[in-house]
């Protein structure tokens, strides 16, 4: 009987001894399930067939809901989708089918892993590193990551934050006071007094006695409530504890060296969490029994203006405190009786935020301070943080795991309690190690430390200041930046800066959550200017293309954003500025005078309405994308400078307004105003001016080097194929004058050969003229003789028709006028009118003053050769037609 035992217990599964038998089992069913599956009836007629017998299709049914729910159990066992059955009619058989496809990849995949595992082969171990290797550290975020043992994967942590939690400023029962006006210290008692709180902060019930002035901020009501009752309080701004700070002596038992007192460990020690006002009233009588303690806060400022603490840590040598600040805000100023009593020690670390936030929030004031920052400054320490100090001092690694947590959250986690604690449990021993080492450091003289007590006090002097917005206050922030603006820009900031600083005072949250720092940068540098609106539409989708993440309280004000933005944009370059865009190759964008058609047309638009070049208008000159040199750029200005005038200096005139400004009204001009905000909506798709970097430009793995050199070889080919046409079109042009001239010069010649063989009617008269030589002769010498000068205007019409008649023969001798006297012809000396005029002659010929031997003849010069010159009266007649 114990062997059968022994053999059932040895079994792997019932009826198998191990794995090979159950494998020979299990693939003996698979076959036999093969064959009995191939024997079934096939699809098709056959399956239709069978199908018709009532006791096939009930035998199909049972067998296939077995199948059905042996499937859905297996699908069960690994964890995968199971509802094989309750599936449509419709789409059952895909949605089934899908179901076993993903099961079996499923269950394929895990048995891969084991058969892997079985192999040897662990898939998910770590790789085997060589023996000292250490992996690097991540700095980046280190803060978010847990530090791990040798071997063991380091654990990420995600930052613990609430987006839904409730705003605890809605439950304090005196409201954030947000306004722009200085802060006024909110004590109204002053216990440890040396000398007494002025009666303005002690009797409260002034502030509460002015219902006329519920609506006014309660620094300002203050101020109207002074200068009502005259009642001036010299030191209303000052510290109220001026003058105890000021005689302040430090204890003998304080410089010198003390033991340290080791800390109890955090598990040992206990922790109470305080948000009533009975547990605040008990902690503060126990803090008024010691002679130090130890002080931490913890502080909200994103999601307020002015800042909230949210948490107080308090620790004693034998107990942690935790103080919900939120709950007992205006309850706080009980601890000013611990606070202020000069014989307990206030320990610190880094402690000038902390004064002002207790004096801001609760009214409440240190004195007698230590702060274990200065001291470490003072001992010259590698690094000055408290996460140093706890590595130094008490070799504790602190966890800033929740440095950047929300501390509004309620209830707190353990983990951020825990993190509460660890700033204060092991300050104290802290306090003690460093005034040993101080005057260890010194020698044991007291002057080191009596230095660090004094720097000390100096913090604790230190008052809280309410930001103020001045007309100035974007200077400030503008220089910290280190950023050079024009004037668009700049004025886009201050606005910018102005309406981030009006919505986050109204809303009660940061300034960095209303707009970021950098957000507004990039909105004042990129939309104002000229060349990059080209590319963002001036509408508000810009502003929000600027913001990544957009903040909320932009995406719901951003009409108001666009106006602002469009305000700066209308303000007027400096003529240096658009020298500077111009170097950049930044052309600033000139508005066309006609609004209603586009800058280059002109067509219906008269000469004398067209717009003279002013110096402050300068002519737009054509983009160019990718420029060799900037040379050719400063050439096209050379060019272009000649339609202005030029530059002059003047220290003490004032730029004189365009004419037509000064007569129209206020109406026409606003009007004026609204059409040129009117853009041309076809701009995207003018050429604009692009500024490339000159690196891109001239590196080859670029592709606006591609580009360049694809549009540079294509500019090439064109400027050949113009010239080529060019060439061309000169070449037919010298042809064509060629042709025309030839053809001219025949038309010549064969009218001369024409006319060769034709007599004209001088041979002809000479012809005649043979019979009666003698008397011709004579007639001929009488003409030489008194034959006058023919005038220039005879002798131009003289010689159009000797060019067309032909060449005179041997025969014919022509009249040789040089014989004769040409000053008859001359005429009359007017040189204003050059055509004859019969009125004229009579005077002419009063002045004229005769020649011996001339006939006084005007006539001849009007009539022919063979006439004589002195017998003819025509000259003196009245009727001469014009010519």
């Amino acid at each position: 009987m114990n062997s059968d035992t022994n053999d059932e217990e040895n079994e792997l599964s019932p009826g198998f001894k191990d794995v090979d038998a159950f494998v020979k089992y299990g693939l003996g069913a698979v076959l036999s399930a093969t064959k009995a599956s191939a024997g079934l009836p096939q699809a098709g007629d056959e399956y239709d067939f069978y199908r018709s017998f009532p006791g096939f299709q009930e035998f199909c049914e049972s067998q296939g809901d077995k199948l059905l729910h042996c499937m859905s159990q297996l699908m069960q066992h690994h964890s995968c989708r199971s509802h094989m059955r309750d599936r449509n009619k419709l789409t059952g058989v895909e949605e089934r089918f899908d179901l076993v496809v993903d099961s079996n990849d499923v269950i394929l995949e895990r048995v891969g892993i084991l058969l892997d595992e079985a192999d040897g082969v662990n898939r998910s171990q770590q790789p085997v590193m060589p023996a000292g290797f250490q992996p690097p550290k991540i700095v980046v975020s280190s803060w978010n990551r847990k530090g791990s043992g040798s071997g063991s994967r380091s654990e990420m942590f995600r930052l613990l934050h609430a987006k839904n939690v409730a705003r605890p400023q809605l439950k304090f029962k005196e409201k954030v006071d947000n306004s722009n006006t200085p802060f006024i210290p909110k004590i109204f008692i002053k216990p440890n007094a040396m000398k007494p709180l002025p009666f303005y902060f002690t009797n409260k019930q002034i502030r509460k006695a002015r219902p006329e002035d519920l609506d006014v901020p309660a620094a300002l009501a203050d101020f109207i409530h002074q200068q009502r009752t005259q009642e001036h309080v010299e030191d209303m701004f000052a510290h109220p504890y001026q003058y105890e700070l000021d005689h302040l002596t430090i204890l003998e038992r304080l410089l010198s060296k003390p033991e340290p007192q080791m800390y109890k460990p955090m598990a040992e020690t206990k922790c109470s969490f305080i948000d009533v006002l009975e547990d605040l009233v008990a902690l503060n009588e126990k803090l008024c029994k010691l002679s130090e303690f130890a002080v931490d806060l913890e502080h909200h400022s994103y999601r307020s203006f002015l800042g909230i603490t949210s948490l107080m840590q308090i620790s004693t040598r034998d107990e942690d405190f935790i103080i919900d600040t939120l709950e007992l805000r205006s309850e706080m100023y009980i601890l000013n009786e611990a606070f202020t009593d000069p014989a307990i020690v206030k320990v610190f670390h880094g402690a000038d935020s902390d004064i002002e936030w207790l004096q801001r929030d609760f009214g409440l004031y240190v004195v007698n301070l230590f702060d274990t920052h200065q001291a470490s400054r003072a001992l010259n320490l590698a690094r000055h943080s408290l996460d140093h100090l706890l590595t130094h001092f008490c070799n504790v690694a602190s966890d800033k795991r929740f440095q950047l947590a929300d501390w509004r959250i309620r209830p707190l986690p353990d983990e951020m309690v825990q993190y509460a604690r660890a700033d204060t449990h092991y300050l104290l021993y802290i306090y003690d190690c460093v005034r040993a080492q101080l005057l260890d450091f010194h020698h044991g003289q007291p002057g080191l430390l009596q230095s660090v007590w004094n720097k000390s006090r100096d913090i604790s002097l230190k008052k809280y200041v309410k930001p103020i917005y001045t007309e100035e206050s974007y200077l400030e922030l503008q220089r910290k930046q280190k950023r050079s603006f024009n004037t668009q820009q700049l004025a886009a900031f201050r606005l910018l800066f102005a309406w981030r600083d009006k919505l986050a005072r109204q809303e009660d949250e940061s300034t960095g959550y209303v707009l970021p720092t950098h957000m507004m940068i990039k909105i004042s540098e990129e939309l104002p200017n000229t060349v990059f609106c080209l590319y963002l539409p001036r509408e508000p989708q810009g502003i929000i293309a600027c913001c990544n993440p957009v903040p909320p309280l932009v995406r719901q004000q951003v009409n108001e954003l666009h106006l602002l933005v469009q305000q700066a944009r209308e303000m007027p370059l400096l003529k240096a500025e658009i020298a500077a865009q111009k170097k950049k190759g930044l052309t600033p964008i000139r508005k066309p005078d006609v609004k209603l058609f586009g800058p280059h047309d002109t067509s219906r638009v008269s000469e004398s309405d067209l717009h003279p070049f002013s110096p402050d208008e300068l002519p737009v000159k054509q983009g160019m994308l990718f420029s060799d040199d900037d040379h050719k750029m400063d050439l096209d200005a050379q060019k272009t400078s000649g339609l202005i005038a030029a530059a002059k200096i003047t220290l003490f005139e004032e730029m004189e307004k365009p004419k037509g400004e000064e007569s129209l009204p206020v109406a026409q001009m606003k009007a004026r105003r609204i059409i040129e905000s009117f853009e041309n909506p076809f701009r995207m798709y003018l050429p604009s001016d692009v500024h490339v970097n000159k690196n891109a430009k001239f590196d080859p793995s670029s592709k606006i080097f591609e580009i360049s050199k694809r549009w540079k070889l294509q500019s090439i080919e064109q400027q050949q194929k113009e010239l080529e046409a060019k060439r061309k079109a000169k070449e037919e042009a010298k042809e064509q004058t060629k042709k025309v001239a030839e053809e001219r010069k025949k038309a010549k010649q064969s009218y001369q050969e024409s006319l060769q063989n034709v007599a004209t009617v001088r041979q002809q008269a000479a012809e005649a003229a043979k019979g009666s030589g003698v008397k011709r002769e004579r007639v001929a010498s009488e003409v030489g003789e008194s034959t006058p000068k023919p005038s220039k205007k005879m002798m131009k019409s003289a010689e159009k028709p000797e060019k067309t008649e032909p060449p005179p023969q041997d025969a014919f001798k022509p009249f040789d006028y040089s014989q004769s006297d040409l000053k008859v012809f001359a005429g009359s000396k007017s040189k204003d009118n050059t055509q004859f005029d019969p009125n004229r002659q009579p005077h002419d010929f009063k002045k004229k003053k005769m020649t011996r031997g001339q006939k006084s003849n005007f006539g001849a010069g009007g009539r022919s050769m063979s006439y004589l010159a002195g017998k003819s009266d025509r000259g003196f007649r009245h009727n001469w037609p014009k010519r």
